[in-house]
């Protein structure tokens, strides 16, 4: 079985090498960025495809992790080339975390072409993808999922049959929409415990010991303490992700004032230059004498 991947940044590449380690034939690699296609097909012996045709003609399963509903369309149904020329029974599983509804369209497509699709939405960062230890929530046919699931085995230590198009990327939505609201609440916590002269690391142990305990502070806590933001996960994708709930909301009349005010400090730090931080840099809003541009200086991140 021949594999391809469309969209190579820090997760795709992972999950590539990841399939590469476990014997499977990856055929070709493309992203926008062509020197990261160039770089890991370098790595892993494969083709640096220059056409998304490319990919879909050297692969049985091709595997998508694009940046955002834009990049979703246009990479399965853009003028000239795109994934669905010749795609007649290929398999496409799709990670990026995007609207539901453009999952929905990308398997009308799929469909059209004679091509299956289904989402494999990702609840894991790069250090899992690299493991194989990944949390996927799926969403399509059944059909579609029992090809993919063998594959998916491979790269995840949870995977999980959601329900139709669309369903998994409604509960992806949630999910990051919860993990952004609960890594404010930690920045705010700690940056007023900091604030207040108390020793940061005795009030991570109490938030583990407690209800203030969440899987942001363990994954999170140390770092905002330490200012260390090395990106696993972007501020400017937690204000992505967090809007993707909002629509979601906004379309049932639903208010989620939580949501939308972390929405609002996530856009800030992108406003700010801080979006390509990872979401812990969250912390540089909340802590005081942190990030010198409220005041008109220079950034000390």
């Amino acid at each position: 079985m021949n594999i391809g991947f469309v969209g190579v940044g820090r997760m795709g590449a992972n999950m590539a090498r990841r399939l590469k380690d476990q014997k499977f034939n990856v055929t070709a690699v493309y992203d926008a960025n062509r020197k990261a296609a160039t770089d890991l097909a370098g790595e892993l012996g494969c083709a640096a495809a220059q056409d998304l045709s490319e990919v879909t003609a050297g692969s049985d399963v091709i595997f998508t992790v694009v940046t955002n509903d834009n990049a979703m369309r246009s990479i399965f149904s853009g003028s000239g080339d795109n994934l669905l020329k010749n795609a007649r029974g290929k398999l496409f599983i799709n990670c990026a975390t995007i609207s539901p509804q453009v999952h929905v369209e990308v398997e009308e497509l799929a469909k059209k072409a004679g091509a299956e699709s289904l989402e494999a939405c990702m609840a894991s960062s790069i250090t899992q993808a690299r493991e194989g230890k990944l949390y996927l929530m799926c969403g399509g046919t059944e059909k579609a999922f029992g090809k993919a699931e063998p594959i998916l085995k491979e790269l995840a230590a949870s995977v999980r049959f959601i329900g139709k198009a669309g369903e998994a990327a409604k509960v992806k939505a949630l999910v990051n929409m919860v993990m952004n609201i609960n890594t404010a609440g930690l920045a705010e916590g700690l940056g007023l415990g900091a604030a207040l002269g108390l020793d940061l690391k005795m009030l991570r142990e109490v938030f583990a010991q407690t209800g203030a305990n969440s899987r942001v502070l363990e994954t999170d806590g140390e770092d905002m303490q330490n200012r260390d933001h090395s990106c696993f996960f972007s501020a400017a994708h937690a204000a992505k992700d967090s809007g993707i709930a909002l629509e979601l909301a906004r379309q049932l009349g639903l208010e989620l004032p939580l949501a939308r005010a972390t929405k609002e400090q996530y856009e800030r730090m992108i406003a700010e230059g801080l979006g390509e931080l990872d979401k812990s840099g969250i912390a540089e809003l909340t802590f005081k004498d942190r990030h010198k541009s409220r005041r008109g200086g220079s950034n000390p991140v």
